[in-house]
């Protein structure tokens, strides 16, 4: 049946009205898809930040070997000049960039010291394009940070320094630096895991925060910020091999150590005064340790904090200032937080008794000597002092003393190491010296055979070699 005219006009009417609704609908979605990108969370962070980002540009100058003369080898040439012209010298600049925050209305920046160590002259361009030359207050390589000024004629922008201690794993993160010389450059993230290490060529940091936001050469020196726009971390290092791994110092350290760099120059840090190991299983079994973390001493440096207080090669450090030792990189970090002249209450494990003591720190020196860390040989690696895992030891004479160039001729001196045992593969050597067994100091062959007899399945031995001191460890039960 076929509708009227009337009908069929009222008809499309609806249909045209129902198409113009949906039309509708989908134009105000699309504009408020639109508009809900265009307030993305990382807009506003950035639109308060930025302007206290700077860009840091470094000059050098460095002396580099002219072109070589045509001539130079020539007999008839040189036989009038000789060399000079081999030698000729010629001092050209070099130049960096790096990235800056500012952490003060007068002018104080945040930096990396890598950026700015040993460069000539330092030039800082702010968002406006305004540029003014930096001078150092004070730089810290343990850390790599580094503060500068700049002399403005108005308060300057300053970011808000966050919690790095807060930040969790899996934390949108923003990055603001200047790659490539991409000025104001900005990529996010995550905070992709905590507690890193590096130690590769010219990085040896314990406690980087690691995150995916993409980190650049440039982008050294430059804020990680959280999502309420705070600087949880200085952008640092990258691995040139790897995609998507860049890590920051976190900004807690960088609160510890800033205000020494302003009036110092340098950072004043407290120093313990002894060389310590990670406390591994087979070591707490055989000193009779129940603690399951810690750190174990191992030299004991002269007319140290650590001396004075009574501690000893051998002990065990469980706690220090009422908190759990957790490993060396947190002991080695706690000791660094510390000013010098703090009273430090020491609790550690000596001859299976727990004793206390209380050590008042030192100023850290300035060589690289006697620091509170992990022994650079062998810090968690594994021996025995049994022939069955090829370890030969005998008493010092004065021939072995001339052989393995020692100063002392008493004592036990390692004289074999089986190729292939576990010895070897622990790295212990010929002419390193014994100095205990499972806590026992031993001297004689007579000493290392009552030491052997305690009860134990593991065997500590602490070793000497070049007058620095680790513990090595082993299954006693093992053979090869």
């Amino acid at each position: 049946m076929l509708c009227s005219g009337s009908r069929y006009k009222r008809y499309t009417g609806a249909v045209l009205a129902v198409l113009l609704a949906l039309w509708a609908v989908q134009v105000g979605t699309a504009q408020a898809a639109s508009g809900a990108a265009s307030m993305s969370p990382v807009v506003p962070i950035v639109k308060k930040a930025s302007p206290a980002v700077v860009n840091i540009d470094v000059e050098t100058r460095a002396k580099r070997t002219a072109v070589s003369f045509p001539f130079d080898d020539d007999p008839f040439f040189r036989q009038f000049f000789g060399d000079a012209f081999k030698n000729f010298t010629r001092s050209v600049p070099m130049k960096g960039r790096g990235s800056g925050f500012i952490v003060s209305k007068e002018g104080q920046i945040l930096t990396n010291n890598h950026v700015i160590d040993g460069v000539d002259k330092i030039t800082v361009t702010l968002s406006d394009g305004k540029t003014y030359s930096a001078k150092v207050l004070g730089k810290d390589p343990t850390f790599d940070l580094a503060v500068i000024k700049i002399d403005p004629n108005e308060d300057l922008p300053v970011l808000e320094l966050g919690d790095s201690d807060a930040v969790e794993v899996g934390e949108w993160v923003v990055a603001i630096g200047n790659p490539y010389g991409f000025e104001h450059s900005v990529t996010a993230g995550v905070i992709s895991a905590k507690n890193r290490s590096i130690h590769a060529q010219d990085v040896n940091f314990d406690g980087f925060l690691q995150t995916d936001a993409a980190i650049n050469p440039g982008n050294s020196g430059g804020p990680l910020l959280n999502m309420e726009g705070q600087v949880v971390g200085i952008n640092t290092a990258i691995l040139p091999y790897a995609q998507g791994l860049g890590f920051a110092v976190p900004v807690n350290m960088a609160k510890q150590i800033m205000g020494d760099l302003v009036s110092y120059g340098k950072v004043k840090r407290g120093w313990l005064g002894i060389s310590v190991q990670n406390l591994t299983p087979e070591i707490a079994e055989a000193y009779g340790v129940k603690a399951k973390n810690g750190v174990i001493v191992g030299d004991v440096f002269p007319d140290s904090a650590a001396e004075k207080a009574g501690l000893m090669r051998g002990d065990v450090i469980t706690a220090i200032d009422g908190e759990k030792v957790k490993d060396v990189q947190w002991f080695v970090n706690r000791i660094r937080s510390l000013a010098p002249g703090s009273a430090l209450p020491i609790e550690v494990v000596r001859d299976g008794k727990t004793m206390s003591f209380k050590a008042q720190l030192n100023e850290r020196p300035n060589t690289q000597n006697g620091e509170e860390e992990r022994s650079d040989d062998l810090s968690e690696s594994t021996s025995d002092v049994l022939a069955k895992v090829g370890l030969g030891v005998a008493p010092l004479t004065k021939n072995l003393s001339r052989k393995y160039n020692l100063e002392v001729q008493n004592g036990l001196v390692v004289v074999g190491v089986k190729d292939g045992s576990s010895a070897q593969i622990s790295g212990i050597r010929e002419g390193d010296r014994l100095l205990q067994v499972n806590g026992r100091k031993v001297e004689t062959l007579k000493d290392l055979d009552g030491a052997m007899k305690r009860q134990s399945k593991a065997v500590v031995l602490l070793i000497d070699r070049g007058g620095k001191t680790f513990f090595v460890s082993l299954q006693a039960d093992e053979e090869k």
